[in-house]
């Protein structure tokens, strides 16, 4: 007897392995770094995952539901070298360099995890954990660890908004009122020649950002007054 193969049923896809919850978070990602949070739908990320629409709902109920997963993925991914050791204003500059190389990574899904996910950072995730750490080493005292950690968060997330979106290096560019210059030009020496200088460094800003806040908190610290409200 001649053995016939069995087709699947026309319309249907064939998975050799189970759908689970970190596959699709894994696969909408790869999708977002490519195309953009705005180019992802359920249905192009079951195609992407070789698996009908409808069964994606059995683990997720809907877009917003991925993108929540996938921003959690990749808060608990974070990683920083840890050096207890050291200082904790290096602490802090080597967390906020990771934290943005994170964003650098994906910056498609961080710019919108930045505007659109207020609970993005929970308080289990490393980095949270981390800054809180490094805040409590500085000698905030703990019933304020939260706040002061919560305000360079929310410095920190600003800045790389800015960054990410291109409005950063749009506003280093302006020039202050009564300018004579139109642009970033300087006169060579020698030659007299106009000579168009080299745009913003967003290294340099996002460090100058970061030393900010450090400052600030070594001025709030040595006057023993963080936390406290101000009297005069």
């Amino acid at each position: 007897m001649e053995n016939k193969v069995r087709r699947p049923a026309r319309g249907t896809r064939k998975r050799d392995v189970p759908l689970t919850e970190s596959g699709i978070y894994a696969a909408a990602l790869r999708l977002i770094d490519e195309e953009g949070v705005e180019a992802l739908t359920m249905r192009k990320l079951a195609t992407a995952l070789d698996a009908n629409p409808m069964s994606l709902y059995h683990h997720v109920p809907n877009k917003e539901a991925v993108l929540r997963g996938v921003a959690r993925t990749i808060g608990g991914q974070f990683r920083t070298v840890t050096l207890q050791e050291a200082p904790w204003q290096e602490r802090i500059r080597l967390l906020a360099m990771d934290f943005r190389s994170l964003a650098h990574r994906h910056p498609e899904l961080m710019a919108y995890s930045f505007s659109h996910q207020p609970d993005f950072i929970q308080p289990d995730d490393p980095f949270w954990s981390e800054l809180t750490a490094i805040v409590a080493a500085a000698g905030v005292p703990q019933p304020k660890v939260s706040e002061a950690a919560a305000v360079m968060v929310a410095v920190v997330i600003g800045v790389l908004s800015a960054e990410l979106n291109g409005s950063l290096e749009q506003w280093s560019t302006l020039k202050p009122p009564g300018s004579l210059s139109d642009g970033p030009a300087a006169v060579e020496a020698g030659t007299g020649a106009v000579v168009q200088e080299a745009g913003p460094d967003p290294d340099h800003m996002f460090r100058l950002v970061i030393d900010t806040l450090v400052t600030g908190l070594e001025a709030q610290l040595a006057d023993g007054r963080h936390g406290e409200p101000d009297g005069r």
